[in-house]
């Protein structure tokens, strides 16, 4: 294993010294003003690694490629570069230390056709100047108690984690911008390499957390912390057209409700527990709802641990994975390899059990969380028998107009035992895939309004 770097020193002495306390306490001023100096205003590491494989952040990508315009395809500014190496079954012994589990798993179960082509890093990580200043404040304001986060709003909410917990809030709660439109796609593949369409939706995502003209206590009052908002509107699979489905995600656990439009009974339904191990509609039952985005949903049900920080190899600057039709990327296992770009970054590896008194599918959880943008980028799934059963991912894309590098909805998983797979996000064939919006009505995102949509 990577040494454990200075920043994660003094992380698990803060949680080790805060273990016995109901709360997670922010960090200090002095601490805090490490932001912006020897870490970057979200608090990764700011130099390069000793080899220099991980380069110094500079600010991230903040040109905005010419012709560019607003929903249409994203091109690839490293669309010359080719692969530094590639990781095959056959020498990834050589990489194991900087793998995921599930990578090893998917490199032992496909050797002839799955490969990790690893491409020079570029920290392309960047977000507006005023949710650099609210990370600031948020480092020495916000607190973690009883799974709900307290005193964050327009930024990370821990940018100098002190526990397991608090990581896995800071990728619910990263940097993205507050309101887009999605031309959603998912696509089931059966173990035997059948492709099966799930979902094609419009869909309005809307993120209160980042109003640039709010603040803290509007958030928290006036929208009950709700920071996340959700809208799909199903137009296919022919069998699904029709459906609908809204959701809001809140930073108080249990805050959270999400309705279902019912094409057949003509009515909407809130459902009972849209939460964890529970198959969402909008997979078509496919997967869970917190596989969605990797993660998504409360961390209550879990203890949370930092295993560590390391160097590995993980998705990134994928934007590689969007210039070809669907039909092209879309393999019998997996996506094909020549359309995804791999590179070095700093990770949190936490790891995830499920608390005494519990239930879920999946009672260990491992995820990888990028340094720079606090998103997870792949996790690996044990079943009740123990057994490596999953390998979540999603393929981050740098968007300088945002600016952000950021899951442009594109996350999946691999089941390592039945050799299923899915993937959500299948942007490709869209004619808009990701489409930065004006501030919605708040009217969009309730039941009301979907039910004044059915069409069926």
């Amino acid at each position: 294993m990577n040494p454990v770097s200075s920043t994660l020193k003094v992380a698990l002495l803060s949680a080790f010294l805060t273990a016995s306390c109901v709360a997670t306490a922010a960090v200090s001023e002095k601490e805090a003003s490490r932001l912006g100096a020897d870490l970057t205003p979200f608090g990764a590491e700011k130099a390069a690694n000793a080899d220099g494989s991980i380069p110094a952040w500079t600010g991230g990508n903040t040109t905005v490629p010419a012709g560019f315009k607003n929903g249409g395809k994203r091109s690839d500014p490293y669309a010359s570069e080719k692969p530094l190496f590639v990781i095959t079954a056959a020498n990834m012994d050589q990489y194991a230390d900087s793998l995921s589990e599930g990578l090893k798993g998917m490199l032992k179960k496909y050797p002839e056709t799955f490969k990790v082509p690893v491409y020079k890093t570029h920290r392309t990580a960047a977000a507006p100047q005023w949710v650099y200043d609210n990370t600031k404040v948020n480092a020495s304001r916000a607190t973690l108690s009883d799974s709900e986060v307290k005193g964050a709003f327009g930024g990370i909410p821990f940018p100098i984690p002190q526990n397991g917990e608090q990581v896995m809030w800071n990728h619910l709660l990263a940097w993205r911008t507050p309101s887009h439109h999605v031309d959603v796609r998912g696509m089931q593949t059966t173990s035997n390499g059948q492709h099966v369409p799930t979902i094609y939706a419009s869909g309005d995502f809307q993120m209160p957390y980042y109003f640039k003209e709010s603040n803290l206590e509007t958030f928290t009052d006036d929208d009950e912390g709700v920071f996340w908002k959700i809208r799909l509107l199903n137009y296919g699979p022919p069998i699904r057209a029709g459906e609908a489905i809204v959701g809001h995600e809140s930073i108080k656990p249990g805050g959270g409700q999400t309705w279902v439009y019912f094409t057949g009974q003509r009515r909407v339904r809130k459902l009972p527990n849209a939460c964890c191990d529970t198959p969402t509609p909008a997979s078509a039952g496919i997967s869970m709802f917190d596989q969605t985005g990797v993660f998504n949903g409360t961390t209550e049900r879990f203890n949370w641990k930092i295993i560590g920080k390391k160097e590995m190899y993980i998705p990134y600057n994928a934007n590689r994975l969007f210039q070809r039709p669907s039909e092209d990327i879309l393999m019998d296992h997996h996506v094909n390899p020549e359309d995804m770009r791999y590179e070095k970054h700093r990770v949190w590896v936490v790891e995830a059990t499920v608390k005494d008194g519990q239930r879920h599918l999946s009672p260990k959880r491992r995820y990888y969380v990028d340094e720079d943008t606090w998103f997870a980028v792949l996790a690996d799934h044990w079943d009740a028998n123990g057994d490596l059963w999953q390998m979540g991912f999603s393929n981050p894309i740098t968007m300088p107009d945002i600016p952000a590098t950021a899951p442009p909805m594109n996350f999946g998983f691999y089941d390592l035992i039945s050799g299923a797979w899915y993937l959500d996000g299948l942007l490709n064939d869209s004619k808009e895939q990701y489409k930065v919006m004006e501030r919605y009505d708040d009217f969009t995102f309730t039941p009301e309004a979907m039910a004044g949509e059915g069409i069926r």
